[in-house]
């Protein structure tokens, strides 16, 4: 397969935005403070339809040009959902799946020309001779959706885990709009890795999606202190990527420690200021961002709401939800609203009401190729759900 990649012929802008946004952490104003928390006027009502049931810990969704939804869980495998709604698992070796606590089956992206290619991608805890990873695995999935077979065994290896506890493991994938894979890792609780840039952990890493290969106009290329698959460091946990319809920005989403859950808008190179190091190996009470870092769009401050997958809402249907960042909720219930402006300053902030305290956690939402919003429930206990939502007409 030849792919067409677009190189950033904007990064030498982009790090010259980074080093204007990095303003130091002076205790000013927290931007999730200044946004007025009401529903926007002329929000559409929307209905909420259960797509598939009886599944634990779903952990992120995408849609194929055909309709067909599939989706990942944690503990390992794939479902699909056909466009008739038949609900059906698909057979796929997670023989070697390392899954504990925070890490497992995690993030997953159908190829933008899996219409021709079939290719898909999974983000996974990986254990292999008495040692783990996370690494990034490339499938194809039959024409049927009844089997999935690796094809790239990994695209993307190395990616540390923490083979203690599983904490902090990531990990999200997503295409930016120039046709990179973009890939969201965790800092496994170790203090020195996420400014750490010869390691991959607590960062968004930019990969060629046929090789796993990094592209030559990312911002480390010929840095033999660095890892060249590194787009952005300073990250805690990646929970959430998400591409903003006709722009070339892509968005972070991380939680905080006690305070200070974060959306970020990624620039090349750029320092998003996890440095947890402090007093001690792990020190969580330091700022989530720390002096001279690039400031979050969006914080949580204090309380947090473990913030997970996000997507941007794309289509007149949507009313004053069109163009609205879509946020899922862990810690609360539900999915928050985020309206940014054009250069990604907050604009309002808002918790959709049909969602609130109706479905419990919300792991990830995905506008499909439909038009409408998919959305996992994280409830755990075989409980959980995948939810279709769409706007009442």
């Amino acid at each position: 397969m030849t792919r067409r990649l677009r190189t950033s012929t904007a990064l030498a802008g982009l790090l010259l935005l980074a080093a204007c946004g990095a303003a130091p952490d002076d205790g000013g104003a927290d931007p999730a403070a200044a946004a007025p928390t009401t529903t926007p006027s002329g929000a559409p009502e929307l209905d909420v339809e259960v797509v598939a049931d009886g599944l634990d810990h779903p952990w992120d969704v995408d849609q194929a040009p055909d309709g067909t939804l599939l989706l990942d869980e944690r503990a390992g495998g794939l479902t699909a959902v056909l466009p008739d709604g038949t609900v059906q698992p698909v057979d796929a070796d997670f023989d070697d799946l390392f899954a504990d606590g925070e890490t497992g089956l995690m993030g997953l992206t159908l190829d933008p020309e899996f219409a021709e290619d079939r290719r898909l991608y999974t983000c996974q805890g990986v254990q292999e001779g008495g040692s783990a990873e996370i690494q990034v695995i490339a499938w194809t999935v039959s024409a049927d959706w009844t089997s999935a077979t690796r094809v790239a065994d990994p695209l993307l290896g190395g990616i540390p885990v923490n083979e203690a506890s599983g904490r902090h493991g990531g990990c999200r994938v997503e295409f930016g709009p120039d046709g990179a894979l973009y890939v969201g890792t965790g800092d496994n609780a170790v203090g020195t890795n996420p400014q750490d840039l010869g390691s991959l952990a607590g960062k968004v890493l930019r990969i060629d999606p046929d090789t796993g290969e990094a592209l030559p106009d990312n911002p480390f290329t010929g840095d033999a202190d660095a890892a060249d698959r590194i787009w952005t460091y300073g990250h805690r946990n990646v929970q959430g990527l998400a591409v903003r319809p006709d722009s070339d920005q892509v968005y972070s989403v991380e939680h905080g420690p006690d305070r200070d859950d974060e959306v970020n808008l990624l620039q090349p190179g750029a320092d998003y200021g996890w440095d947890p190091v402090g007093s001690g190996s792990y020190d969580e009470s330091v700022p989530m961002t720390a002096e001279g870092a690039v400031p979050a769009v969006w914080s949580s401050g204090d309380p947090t709401i473990a913030p997970s997958g996000a997507t941007f809402l794309s289509g007149e249907d949507w009313g004053s939800y069109d163009g609205l960042l879509m946020v899922g909720v862990q810690k609360d219930t539900g999915v928050l609203g985020l309206r940014l402006s054009p250069d990604g300053e907050l604009l309002e902030q808002f918790r959709v009401p049909e969602l609130e305290d109706s479905y419990g956690r919300i792991r990830t939402p995905a506008q499909g190729t439909d038009g409408a919003l998919y959305l996992t429930t994280d409830n755990g206990g075989g409980e959980d759900q995948l939810l279709r939502v769409t706007p009442r007409r």
